[in-house]
């Protein structure tokens, strides 16, 4: 299974195409948030299914803002992060997911690329394709792969 994980679009959908010509295609996607209002048009750019959870800049919306999912059979917890606190650090949302027996949280909000793999959980944020704030200011997203023994790989990937 192949899964594309992006956040904070911010209703900028240029690096988002530019990454679909590239990489599709997937099985899944999921969006973490601040979409600004354009998760339709995000569905229909994705050609596959799409999971999407509202960010701080999402108003207005009827979008949930957390969600937990099955990918393979990883229980992975999805989140834009900001009611972590994760600007100052990932142990409450890590906490949060190991909570609700989920191995893998996904979340977005920092504009920061980060995969880390622990004991008990693994933490997937994958930047930002519009607004990158990491050295370089690359634009960036991960490419989630499940193989056929179900172990996930996860590769960040920059424009």
């Amino acid at each position: 299974m192949r899964v594309l994980v992006i956040s904070d679009t911010h209703s900028k959908h240029e690096n988002l195409e530019t990454l679909l010509k590239k990489e599709e295609p997937f099985d899944l996607a999921v969006h973490l948030g601040d979409a600004e209002g354009c998760e339709d048009k995000i569905r229909a750019m994705a050609g596959c299914p799409l999971e999407i959870v509202a960010g701080n800049c999402d108003f207005m919306t009827a979008l949930p803002m957390e969600q937990e999912i099955e990918i393979g059979r990883h229980r992975v917890f999805l989140t834009h992060g900001h009611y972590y606190n994760v600007n100052a650090g990932y142990e409450d949302i890590k906490k949060e997911a190991r909570g609700r027996d989920c191995g893998i949280v996904m979340f977005g909000h920092t504009h920061r690329p980060l995969v880390f793999k622990g004991k008990h959980i693994i933490a997937v944020n994958p930047g930002s394709l519009s607004y990158p704030r990491q050295d370089g200011r690359k634009p960036s997203y991960i490419v989630m792969n499940v193989s056929a023994s179900e172990e996930p790989d996860f590769q960040i990937c920059y424009l």
